[in-house]
């Protein structure tokens, strides 16, 4: 049985049962201009384009394949490559054929070319614009790419940003075009539970936090750990395993997490090998309850 199916949405009135499982750390693979790279997210362009404003935390030399390898070498399961623009399907391709079954590729999929990335030996692709029109999701679209791939191979991207002004939960919106359209649709329950049934997995960045290694988005993991009926991983601001831990007791064994500027292989200080070991730690440790 694949461990979102054991999900079950929150009750009401409150904060619903914890899962039963261990919290993972879902590793990366960001690709811009067909180089792995650490970018600020909310400096990208709708295009993905180079332009005078994007910041970049590291680029580096190694291929994605490498990474893909290393990632299948420490059974770092269920990361993500994302295109950040054009130029990057061939080494999203090299990444994915290196990890056979292991990793989620996304980044201008849609149900013409979705079959590429999993015949490819993706395990699930990862969409967002495609099923977004003017602000609100399109159902008939939607429903398309369930029908294309399965739901059990579809993971909907939900990144969001804070609704400028807003400051209570609901205020996190979706954004889509490399993260630089708000859209209408809310991170809520509600949306949360209607989307369920369309994939096996929910992707979201806090777009307002990523690459800038500020300490995780609190209020969106809680969020995402009390409403989400599926798993999610969480991107955006983790920079110490001090995060991992505050992540896996917001998500409440609901919300994996991504670290990806702050780790040494991409620059940063936080030692990969000791995320890794973290995570063995996980998986021989009591798994996250409600009791917690």
């Amino acid at each position: 049985m694949a461990e979102s199916s054991m999900v079950s949405a929150a009750g009401d009135g409150g904060r619903g049962e914890g899962l039963d499982r261990s919290v993972r750390f879902r590793p990366c693979i960001d690709l811009h201009e067909g180089k792995v790279k650490q970018i600020v997210g909310s400096t990208l362009s709708a295009t993905g384009e180079r332009t005078s404003t994007l910041e970049t935390n590291y680029e580096t030399t190694k291929s994605s394949a490498d990474f893909a390898k290393m990632y299948e070498r420490d059974g770092l399961r269920g990361g993500h490559v994302i295109m950040l623009g054009g130029g990057c399907e061939e080494a999203a391709l090299a990444a994915i054929k290196a990890f056979p079954g292991g990793l989620h590729v996304g980044g201008g999929v849609n149900p013409s070319n979705a079959m590429k990335y999993l015949d490819a030996g993706a395990s699930h692709v990862i969409v967002t614009s495609y099923v977004f029109k003017d602000g609100e999701i399109d159902w008939e679209r939607l429903e398309e790419l369930r029908t294309a791939v399965g739901k059990d191979r579809l993971v909907l991207d939900l990144s969001c940003r804070r609704r400028p002004g807003g400051l209570e939960r609901g205020d996190f919106l979706v954004v889509t075009n490399k993260w630089q359209k708000f859209t209408r649709f809310a991170v809520t329950r509600e949306n949360l539970e209607r989307l369920a049934g369309y994939c096996d997995e929910f992707l979201v960045h806090g777009v307002d936090a990523e690459g800038k290694m500020c300490g995780v988005l609190e209020d969106l993991v809680s969020l995402l750990g009390d409403f989400s009926p599926r798993l999610v991983t969480y991107a955006g601001g983790a920079s110490s395993l001090t995060d991992l831990d505050r992540v896996r007791e917001l998500g409440r064994g609901r919300v994996d997490l991504t670290i990806g500027s702050a780790l040494d292989i991409f620059g940063g200080d936080l030692r990969y090998d000791d995320v890794v070991l973290w995570q063995r730690q996980q998986e021989a440790r009591k798994p996250v309850t409600s009791g917690e």
